[in-house]
């Protein structure tokens, strides 16, 4: 079994839904589940929040985590997981933020760095950095394949 497998399996046998918000991988983490057959049982949807601008709009990230930490840290992330939950009717967020390159965003965050934090309804969020090197490609591709890991160790947790 793959790990998106093994992610919808494990929702799916605790009744559970999830909602992604993801930036840098636009989308990836969804397609990666939704791949998996009976993905709708489990999958309540994806906010694609690229911009700060859309992370507001999308997901009522707060302005001044935006301005304080950047767009790229621990703060906005774990923001980004609990407005996908609360927004949508999920028992499960995950989302991801980073910078995938080739160039930086003027910020002193290097390139290759992500955000992933996960939530879950009534728990602490937890958030991990990452940091990944080679094409901008290569860093989306592999950050979305964490995302799925991070989410069958969340899982796991009673």
């Amino acid at each position: 079994m793959g790990d998106a497998e093994e992610v919808i399996s494990r929702l799916s046998a605790a009744s559970k839904t999830i909602v992604l918000a993801e930036s840098c991988t636009a989308g990836l983490v969804a397609d990666l589940l939704a791949q998996v057959p009976g993905a709708s049982r489990v999958f309540w949807g994806s906010y694609v929040s690229y911009t700060g601008a859309a992370k507001i709009a999308m997901l009522g990230l707060d302005a001044g985590i935006l301005c304080r930490y950047g767009a790229v840290s621990r703060e906005t992330a774990c923001a980004m997981a609990q407005g996908a939950l609360q927004r949508s009717r999920a028992d499960i967020a995950a989302a991801i933020t980073g910078l995938a390159g080739p160039e930086g965003d003027g910020s002193p965050v290097p390139v290759g760095t992500v955000w992933i934090a996960t939530a879950v309804r009534g728990m602490e969020v937890q958030a991990t950095v990452f940091q990944y090197t080679g094409s901008r490609q290569e860093v989306r591709s592999a950050a979305a394949g964490t995302v799925i890991k991070e989410l069958i160790r969340r899982l796991s947790l009673p």
